[in-house]
Order: C-alpha cells, then sequence, then structure tokens
C-alpha cells in the first residue's frame, strides 16, 4: 500500500468518525468540536488532491471563523437539553426513514459508472509552478459564473431578511432609534446645578 493511500484511509476513517459523533454526541458543544475535527480532516483530503487552496479556506473560513461563532452561539443560549429532548421519540420513525432514504441515494450513486475505476483514476500530477487557485477561479468565473453570481444573490438576500426580522418593532424587543440619538441636545440630557460653596471654619 502506498504512503498517501495509507493517509488518504487514516483521514476518511476520523473524518467519518467525527461525522458521526457530530450526530450523536449529546453535548451541543462536544459536537461543534467534532464538527471542527471534520474540517480538519476534509482538508487533509483535499490537500492530498492538491487542492491547497480549498484545504486552507475549509480551515480558515469554516474552521476559524464559522464554527467559533457556532460556538459562541452555543454557549451563550445555554440552551436547555431536556425541552429539546422532550419530543424527539415521536420524530424518530420520520428521522429513520430519511436517514434510510440518503443511504440509498449515496449507494446508488457509489455504484453507479461515474465512479468506476475507469472513470477516476489516479490523481493529475501538476508541475511545481502550477496554481490551483487560478485554475479554479478560471473555472468558476466562466463556466460557472451565472450560478455562482446566483448564490451570491441569495446569500446577500439572507443578510438582509436577517437584518430585517431582527430590526423588528416587537414590544418585548429593546432598540435603538438613531435619529433620537443624534438630535439629543445638551439641556435635555445634563442639568447644571448651582451651589454655594462651604466655608470651613
Amino acid at each position: 500500500m502506498a504512503f498517501d493511500t495509507l493517509v488518504f484511509y487514516v483521514f476518511a476513517a476520523v473524518l467519518v468518525f467525527a461525522a458521526l459523533r457530530v450526530v450523536t454526541c449529546r453535548n451541543p458543544v462536544h459536537a461543534a468540536l467534532f464538527l471542527v475535527l471534520a474540517f480538519l480532516n476534509s482538508a487533509g483530503l483535499w490537500l492530498l488532491l492538491e487542492a491547497e487552496f480549498l484545504a486552507m479556506t475549509l480551515v480558515l473560513v469554516y474552521v476559524g471563523a464559522v464554527m467559533v461563532l457556532f460556538l459562541f452561539v452555543v454557549m451563550m443560549l445555554d440552551v436547555n437539553l431536556t425541552e429539546m429532548r422532550a419530543g424527539m421519540r415521536r420524530f424518530a420513525p420520520l428521522g429513520l426513514g430519511v436517514g434510510v432514504l440518503l443511504l440509498v441515494e449515496m449507494a446508488l450513486i457509489v455504484r453507479s459508472s461515474a465512479f468506476s475505476a475507469d472513470q477516476v483514476g489516479d490523481p493529475v500530477r501538476h508541475a511545481a509552478d502550477y496554481s490551483n487557485t487560478k485554475a479554479l477561479g478560471s473555472v468558476l468565473y466562466t463556466d460557472y459564473v451565472y450560478a455562482f453570481e446566483i448564490a451570491a444573490v441569495i446569500l446577500l438576500l439572507a443578510i438582509i431578511a436577517a437584518i430585517a426580522l431582527t430590526l423588528r418593532k416587537r414590544p418585548e424587543t429593546r432598540y435603538q432609534d438613531p435619529a433620537r440619538q443624534v438630535s439629543v441636545r445638551r439641556e435635555d440630557r445634563v442639568r447644571l446645578i448651582k451651589m454655594p460653596a462651604e466655608k470651613r471654619g
């Protein structure tokens, strides 16, 4: 067995284990940490495929930013796990059905001709001056430019919707009015009181 094949199996095994622990872990903080482990092993698989830019993007963006945000939100919300698990058993048949359906779909995809040894083959080895960042950018902005722009518009709409939902004027929500803050005067906030000076005898 070649060394790169052994490294691939190690990364793949740890990735599958971490993904299973993300789903089966009871503590949400532990699940988020296992997701970090899954991302790191995915980055290792990208490195084996000589996709250094995608590997570094996965580490910097997902592990360095998104997962920190996940951990911050999970720890700040202080989720009551007892209430969350109260009605989980009645949804168990639906969850098992979806899981079986996904397994069947994955089995059909893996058994198709697209994953045969003749179609996949060995990874293409490139020269030392090859830039996968340049190759990825050229493909992304030529063959998939419309899909890329549509995804950007959808993300922009999601950001605007999140801001609009946050800024709704609900009775129980505290909010600030910037116009009133800007137009405030000193006389409205500060009152000067003149008091006679005390004389010590």
